[in-house]
């Protein structure tokens, strides 16, 4: 084997269609071994003589895609120091493309003994731990283009590589639960069809199944245990793991932008797979432990943990922060996503132990041409104290607004003293973005999320019920804020069924006629249960897996989803870029932008009645303040929305005709028929002084034809 001297940069393994270089940080190690494993499993191996900067490097000729690899890191084993390195365990590359396999929860994966904590374990893991792979980078893209929609036209639908297309009778068997069963036409037609803009996936990121899991009979499924933070992961790939799941990852890609949706990725950067003091060596730890990980200033061989999962990366070290940046750019520029959502996000902002708006991590972003330019959507907290920070990242970022789901949970269930937090949230929250210079686009609004009930499931349970997952019902949030409709779980009753079917359309309709940018989860347009499971994070199974046999009232409520959709995205009043003014700053009419009444119609001046659970909100189409093509003002409809999150059928009264002289029911959700989204031209006109009724715990949207 010829061995060359190669380069410190690119760091991993980079094919140039003649062979290979291969790159390494480690600032502690006093000497690297490059790995190359056999099909047979037979190790050959090449020390890395060649030091520039920590980073140690070599290049080999004739070496091929597909080729597996390892590192052995010599240095010190001092975990009192920081230090855990130990040359028997075979390391992942941390910039591995590719990665074959799964760890096995073998005692060779750990530097001790399973029966004496203290010995040091000298057992080599080969052979029971995963392998970097070679890839080819070369993928015909032909012409393919990000989508680019901005994001006040942003729908998101959250949804997860296997579990969408797992049971899907429409999807060829072998490929369904994969990346090619995501890219299938049968999915793209459904995505298509409801309207969403961008599909943002669960964690793709190569990640570890928990062996504690596995051994119960359990699975790590939603995949937030990310070890490859430029691979993707390999058994979501119908073709193969010696690189093939790159270019299936590609080809998937390709095939939603060519159905003009986005592809968004929910990244782990918060924390790895390895764990806490008594976890596996497997990657990092081996590297260069004091690098990569924060550890607690007075005993370096524990974990200072603000992400609940046993460690933290340590954000303020150089190879870190880059290691971030280099996948970040690489997912854009090679793989064609068009944005991340960042999940415990404030970790990221910690560079010592506080939050910090100004951390080196956001300075990075902001001045990346190329990763400042796409979507960047934060989970605003993390478990480490002073952790939640909805309403606080910098402008450049939108956020999940937990405050949204909570409020809009505590409405409709009921609760009292929720009605001007409600309007608050419906308007876009301008009370966390404004004064920081943002606009309504920096409030991701969600009901549900992939952590939590199902909307289904919201209006079934007051109680979790995670008995599957074996840990005595003790794991997942307690306080969900749902209401059952009066029966826990399944129910033969038609009024509660009618009930739950309303307060599921109450939920669509206020989270897509809110302004902001809405995200759906996936199946929620389908009614799917996880059967009052609210923590399905290891249930990869049908608990999990979206059921694609729907009953006749499930194909109602995606018709009518779809419907609710297109009535956003038809209409630019309920995807304003700015927020409201509250006053009559219009290019067209009399009206202010916006205004509140009461259900008499007159205006609404009182939000300090607990008990009031009704109102009405008119959003003025004439004129909206937003840069069209040529600069002019966006002229609309109209629409006029009425909330009952009472027990009682109310009555109404249309305002004055300065708003509107007639209106007509665009949609009301205790229509069990679900077709009044679509305007009749022989509805019957509604005029300024006449009533009309919303039944108990309902929306009723009327509009006004401009």
């Amino acid at each position: 084997m010829q061995i060359w001297p190669g380069r410190p940069y690119p760091l991993g393994a980079t094919y140039d269609g003649a062979g290979v270089n291969f790159a390494l940080f480690s600032e502690v190690a006093d000497k690297v071994e490059l790995c190359l494993i056999g099909d047979r499993g037979k190790e050959s191996r090449v020390e890395m003589v060649e030091t520039d900067a920590f980073v140690h490097h070599v290049y080999l000729p004739g070496v091929q895609p597909g080729q597996r690899y390892g590192y052995r890191v010599h240095g010190p084993y001092d975990p009192a120091h920081g230090h855990r390195c130990n040359p028997a365990k075979l390391l992942l590359d941390p910039y591995a493309k590719a990665v074959e396999g799964q760890i096995d929860g073998d005692e060779s994966l750990f530097s001790y003994r399973f029966k004496g904590k203290q010995a040091f374990n000298d057992a080599n893991s080969l052979g029971h731990t995963m392998l970097s792979v070679v890839i080819n980078p070369f993928f015909d893209w032909g012409s393919d283009r990000y989508p680019e929609h901005e994001y006040h036209d942003t729908i998101i639908y959250e949804a997860h590589v296997k579990g969408l297309t797992k049971t899907h009778p429409d999807v060829p068997a072998e490929i369904r639960g994969t990346y090619a069963g995501v890219a299938h036409p049968v999915m793209l037609n459904h995505l298509k069809s409801l309207g969403v803009t961008a599909i943002e996936l669960m964690p793709v990121h190569q990640f570890v199944q928990d062996s504690t899991l596995v051994e119960k009979g359990l699975a790590n499924y939603w995949g937030y245990n990310t070890i490859g933070f430029f691979a993707p992961h390999n058994s979501y790939s119908a073709t193969g793991q010696r690189g093939q799941q790159v270019q299936e990852f590609k080809a998937m890609v390709k095939a939603l932008h060519e159905a003009d949706i986005e592809v968004i990725l929910d990244v782990v950067y918060n924390h790895t797979a390895e764990g806490n003091h008594l976890g596996p060596t497997i990657c990092f730890r081996g590297i260069d432990n004091a690098a990569y990980y924060r550890l607690v200033d007075d005993d370096k061989q524990h974990y200072y943990d603000t992400t609940g999962t046993g460690n933290t990366l340590l954000m303020r070290h150089p190879h870190v922060l880059q290691l971030i940046m280099d996948s970040l750019r690489y997912w854009v520029t090679e793989m064609h996503v068009d944005g991340f959502r960042f999940d415990l996000a404030s970790s990221l902002a910690r560079q010592f132990h506080e939050v910090d708006r100004l951390s080196a991590f956001f300075d990075l972003v902001q001045q990346d041409p190329v990763v400042s330019q796409v979507k960047l959507i934060a989970e605003p907290w993390d478990v480490g104290d002073g952790g939640y920070q909805v309403g606080n990242f910098p402008p450049l970022w939108t956020e999940w607004n937990g405050k949204y789901r909570d409020t809009v949970r505590d409405y409709w269930r009921g609760e009292p003293g929720t009605l001007g937090d409600f309007a608050s949230r419906l308007s876009g929250s301008s009370d966390l973005y404004e004064h920081s210079g943002r606009k309504p686009i920096a409030s991701v609004n969600f009901v549900t999320a992939h952590d939590g009930f199902t909307i289904r499931d919201l209006v079934s349970y007051n109680d979790k019920h995670n008995e599957a997952n074996g840990e005595g019902n003790n794991d997942g949030e307690s306080h969900n804020r749902s209401w059952n409709c009066g029966v826990e779980g399944p129910t033969d009753d038609p009024a509660v069924q009618a009930l739950r079917a309303r307060q599921q359309r109450n939920f669509l309709v206020t989270l897509l006629l809110s302004q902001g940018v809405p995200m759906m989860l996936h199946g929620d347009e389908l009614g799917r249960t996880q059967q009052g499971n609210n923590n399905v994070y290891c249930q990869d199974n049908r608990l999990s897996w979206m059921d694609w046999k729907l009953e006749p009232w499930q194909q109602e409520l995606l018709e009518f989803t779809r419907r609710v959709v297109a009535l956003r995205n038809d209409h630019p009043v309920f995807r304003r870029r700015r927020f409201f003014a509250g006053e009559v700053t219009l290019a067209g009419g009399d009206a202010p932008d916006i205004v509140w009444f009461n259900p008499d119609g007159k205006h609404k001046d009182d939000w300090g009645n607990a008990e009031d659970k009704s109102m009405m909100v008119f959003l003025n189409g004439d004129g909206i303040p937003e840069p069209g093509r040529r600069g002019e003002p966006v002229f609309d409809d109209s629409f006029l929305i009425a909330y009952n999150a009472g027990d009682s059928t109310l009555a109404f009264t249309i305002p004055g005709d300065v708003y509107g002289e007639g209106w007509l029911v665009a949609l009301d959700t205790n229509d069990d028929a679900a077709g009044s989204v679509t305007i009749f031209d022989d509805a019957v006109s509604l005029l300024p002084g006449l009533e009309f009724e919303v039944a108990d715990r309902s929306v009723v949207v009327l509009r006004r034809p401009r």
